[in-house]
């Protein structure tokens, strides 16, 4: 089992944009092989900052989701409108 935290900077203003899109690609990693649960939290003392903790059975089933089209797709459109820069990923083995 591995759990993904997965870190993002928003812009000023596109918390709810963000947050709709987020719940979108939740709901669409429900179908996925090898995920197992997923959830976003926001920052109470930052809310331009995000974290989407997600399960997964293992390493190769995340990098199959983010090499996805569907994934490449959000990033891209991430990157152009809503990040306010480069988000990090860490990885948690258990």
């Amino acid at each position: 089992m591995i759990t993904i935290g997965m870190n993002y900077q928003i812009l000023p203003g596109k918390d709810q944009e963000f947050e709709k899109v987020c719940n979108a690609v939740i709901e669409a990693m429900a179908d996925m092989d090898g995920h197992t649960k997923s959830f976003l939290f926001k920052d109470v003392n930052d809310p331009q900052s995000y974290l989407i903790m997600s399960d997964w059975s293992e390493r190769k089933a995340f990098d199959a989701f983010i090499a996805s089209e569907q994934f490449r797709s959000v990033a891209n459109w991430g990157k152009e409108q809503i990040l306010a820069g480069r988000p990090s990923h860490n990885y948690f083995e258990h």
